[in-house]
């Protein structure tokens, strides 16, 4: 099991065999590992990966003074199931595209676009009303309650705020490799704007 992290750039296509193949280009930063954890310590096995800065010191390997000199821009903790992984990486490792030799599939997680305050036909793809004239009821939420008990049950689907929530995809393809650009191309779509942090776990 492992991890990294990447942003999302567009979409684009690939010519496989007859077909065109929608793909989502994701571009992997400089991660290096800046901290490992295990049962011992800290009572379970856990690898810290971070993304260094553009132009930051590769050299500084301690990480205490990595922090207070601000060289990643972001840090993310992956859990893992067992020690024997942490033995793969040491502190301070490059962490690319090479964990991807034989990989034919993989699970992301990043967070979708922000849509705002949304209406119910928006948000939760309800039908609409008639559209003829004299009717009050075109894009309203309609019926919520009911007779006993007398209120509005918890969950129930309404308008109200849209997007920005984690979402996790598995068993997405890949499609494209490139270990000289970085580039990694994903089957179909992505969560999430341009520039977006992904996750990605095989």
């Amino acid at each position: 099991m492992a991890w990294l992290l990447a942003y999302k750039l567009e979409m684009t296509r690939v010519i496989k065999w007859d077909n065109f193949i929608p793909v989502t280009l994701l571009k992997v930063p400089t991660l290096k590992v800046v901290y490992k954890k295990d049962v011992a310590s800290d009572w379970y096995n856990a690898l810290v990966v971070g993304i260094l800065k553009d132009g930051a010191d590769a050299s500084l390997k301690d990480w205490n003074k990595a922090l207070s000199f601000n060289k990643f821009s972001r840090i993310r903790e992956f859990r893992l199931a067992d020690a024997s992984s942490l033995n793969n990486f040491n502190v301070w490792d490059d962490v690319t595209l090479d964990l991807l030799e034989w990989v034919t599939e993989v699970e992301i997680t990043s967070v979708s676009k922000g849509k705002g305050f949304a209406g119910a036909m928006k948000r939760h793809n309800f039908h609409w009303g008639r559209a003829t004239h004299g009717s009050k009821f075109h894009r309203a939420l309609g019926s919520i309650g009911n007779r006993k008990p007398r209120r509005t049950h918890k969950g129930k689907k309404m308008h109200g705020h849209m997007g920005s929530e984690q979402i996790t995809l598995k068993n997405i393809s890949v499609e494209i490799v490139n270990k000289n650009l970085n580039v990694l191309g994903l089957k179909g779509p992505v969560p999430g704007a341009r520039k977006s942090l992904v996750m990605i776990k095989f």
